[in-house]
Formats: structure tokens, sequence, C-alpha cells
């Protein structure tokens, strides 16, 4: 009988592989946490005209990417693509919007069908920040602070480079968008056949083009920011001010658009050059309109989202994963002989309870073997647990190259203390 696979573009996290995501995600946790920020936790299935309403009909995530189907019930239901429209709806539906201002967090997989390759999987993980009711630019600023400063825990800061556009609102967006087809329309057999396409869709995704030809059409077309209202122009200024203050470098591309119907005003990415094609880490923007198109009272938001699976090669890749992440145990404990095992479990437990945060592996399943399990297990501290000869406890402590110790019990936890503690 053949073998059952994991389908593809869907990966299994090994449990060598769980420690860096810990480590991202713990350190994600730690810096939302100075800011603030709460996690909301939201069902991976939704409605699909959650996802139709919000993300747009006509964008390739509904047309091509995802993962919809009809349930028992005959209702149609989407795996989420994307965490922001889940967010509103949750937050609406609870009545956490209408008058409030709240600052959102959340992470977990997201689901698109798509060509699978490094970096990018049908299953992906995304940790999301979401801010709500507060319209000015500071709370602009204070998404982006706060993604730099997660770049810096890091060690990715310069790494990584900040690009800003402004959209402006919905109604000089139109403006800019009559101006581009009209100009592109006149060279339409010029563009390559996915832009083609955009014209009549999405014209503004066409800015976003990788095809040679189409972008150095582009280099004469009209540029979004000559069509920009007044608030929009203030609100960017402010924004960028804020960013000059805080030492914040950016680049402004004004061919940086979202690929979601919904965004407005400000839209920033955090991009790479060290991953090749797979470039941006991060992505965000204002979309002030997306409560009401989802049924709720006019609402400003701000967020972005982070690619897990891209940041983790990103760190992998700059060798950037602190060794004592890839360590999974500090301590190795296994007995002399078989009639010591029931002392050794115990005297695991102990350790833990005196030595909180210790992470102990016993050794089990019989004695052999105990060196080179010990050296698998990727733990600095090695104790074999002996017993005088009248039945006290006693071990020998190996820490990495150094010599051995032969340690009385009531020495052993000190001295694990101190090494662990160094």
């Amino acid at each position: 009988m053949a073998k059952i696979k994991a389908i593809r573009g869907m990966n299994d996290i090994l449990p060598e592989q769980s420690p860096v995501w810990q480590y991202l995600e713990n350190t994600v946790k730690d810096v939302l946490s100075a800011y603030g920020y709460s996690e909301i936790r939201m069902p991976v299935v939704e409605q699909t005209n959650l996802f139709k309403r919000s993300i747009g009909e006509v964008t390739d995530i509904v047309e091509k990417e995802m993962y919809t189907f009809e349930d028992r019930n005959g209702d149609s239901l989407t795996l989420r693509p994307e965490g922001t429209a889940s967010c509103v709806r949750a937050a609406e539906e609870h009545g956490l919007l209408f008058n409030q201002m709240q600052r959102f967090w959340y992470q977990g997989p997201m689901f698109r069908y798509e060509r699978p390759q490094k970096g990018r999987y049908r299953q992906f993980h995304q940790i999301g920040v979401e801010t709500f009711g507060m319209a000015n630019s500071d709370i602009d600023a204070e998404v982006i602070l706060l993604s730099a400063r997660l770049w810096k825990r890091l060690g990715l800061l310069d790494s990584v480079t900040l690009q800003l556009n402004s959209l402006g609102s919905n109604e000089a967006r139109e403006e800019y968008k009559a101006a581009l087809v009209e100009y592109l329309l006149a060279r339409k057999d010029q563009l390559d056949e996915d832009s083609q396409r955009r014209l009549d869709s999405n014209p503004l995704r066409i800015l976003d083009s990788k095809d040679p030809n189409t972008q150095a059409l582009l280099d004469s077309a009209p540029v979004l920011t000559n069509y920009l209202d007044d608030e929009s122009r203030q609100h960017f200024t402010e924004l960028t001010d804020m960013l000059d203050a805080a030492g914040i470098h950016y680049e402004i591309n004004p061919r940086l658009v979202r690929g979601l119907d919904y965004y407005c005003k400000t839209v920033f990415e955090w991009v790479t050059d060290k991953l090749g094609a797979q470039g941006t880490v991060c992505a965000g923007g204002r979309y002030d309109g997306l409560v009401k198109q989802l049924g709720g009272r006019p609402t400003p938001a701000v967020g972005f989202a982070m690619g897990v699976e891209r940041l983790i090669l990103l760190l992998e890749t700059l060798e950037l994963i602190p060794e004592e992440v890839k360590q999974p145990f500090d301590l190795y404990l296994a007995a002399e002989h078989k009639g010591l095992q029931s002392k050794v479990v115990l005297f695991a437990d102990q350790l833990r309870d005196q030595l909180s945060g210790l992470r102990v592996r016993i050794h089990c399943g019989g004695l052999k073997n105990i060196s080179q399990k010990a050296q698998q297990s990727g733990a600095p501290i090695v104790l074999l647990l002996k017993e005088t000869d009248n039945q006290q406890l006693c071990g020998t402590i190996w820490h990495q190259n150094e010599p051995e110790f032969d340690l009385q019990e009531t020495q052993i936890k000190e001295k694990i203390q101190n090494i662990w503690q160094a």
C-alpha cells in the first residue's frame, strides 16, 4: 500500500525546526507586548463572501488562489488567504470597533493555491498587526517603528529596506487609475499578457509588473503622487517627518501598490535583496474603508502582515539564529545502572522544581548508547547519576569539552546551576 504524503506546498514543521519558529514567535510577542498590542485568534475557515467583498473579486487571490468549497449545507466556505478581513469580521461581530481604539495582533496559517517555491507555500504562516479607530499618521508611524524594532531585535535591520508610498483617497486613486488606463490603452500591444488582462480588472497592479518591457513603459506613465489629494499629501508628509525624527531610513517608491483592493493612503513594504526574487518580508498600510465595506460603521485602520517562512529563511540565510535556540536541552540525565532509573526520574523533577527554566531530557529505554544519545541531544551538560556504597546519590558531569566532575548530590544542583546560568 502506497504511503500517504503531505499535500504539495503544505509542509510539516519538524521538531528540529520548531525551536527556530518559537524563537521568532516569542521575539515578536515580546515586541508587540512592549507596544501594548493584544492577541486575537480567528478561525481558519470563513464565509467566501468575506474575502470577495474585502480583497476584491477581480484580484488574483480571489480569481485563482483561494481554497473554496461547499459544506454539507451548501454554504460556500474558504480557507482564509489572509488575516485582515478575518480580523475585521471578528472585531466588528463582537462590538470592538465603533468609537473605540484597538491594537490587535494574530498569527497562524493562511492558504493560497499557487506554485510552491522556496519561501512561498500553499499553506503559509503569517503574523499580522491591525489597529482600528485612529485616523492620524502617528499610528502609521507606530506600526512601522514597531516592525523596525523587531528587525533590530532579530539582527535584520541592516538587511531590510523600508519602501513607502501613498495611494491617496479613494477619489484621488480613481482619478489616477483613469489616467493610467488611458496611457496604457494606447500602448496595450506592448504590455505583457498578464498586464493586458489587469488593464480591465485591476490596472494599479500593472505598476507591480516584473516584465522588463512593461516596466520600461511605466517609466513615462503618470505618477500616482501627482494625483494625491491635499489631506493624503499632508498625512504622508507627517509620517515621513516622524520617521525622519526616529532615524528610520526609507525609500519612497511611487510604484508601490498593494495587491488588495482595500488599501488607501499609506502603503509600505520591508524588502530584502538577500533572498533573490522573494524580497518582501513584511507589508501593509492603511485601509480606512474596509470596516464599512464589510457592513460596519466607518472606522480608520492600519496594519501589516509578515511571512513567517520567509523571515525564518532570511534568518537562516544570514546565520542569525542564536546558538541557544539550536540547543533544545540544557541537561541530559542518565543512570549508571538500571536500578537507579526511578531515582533519575524523580531527581530530574527536583532539578526542574529548583532550577526554573532548566530543560532536562532523561535517557530512557535502557542503558545502551548513553554517550551517543547525549551527544545527539545537543545538551551542553551531561550528568551520569551514580550511587555510593551507602546508597547516597552522586554523579559525574560533563560540560562540553571541559574535564569530568565527580560530585555529591548536594553539589550537583549547584554545579549545574552555575554552568547553566553562565
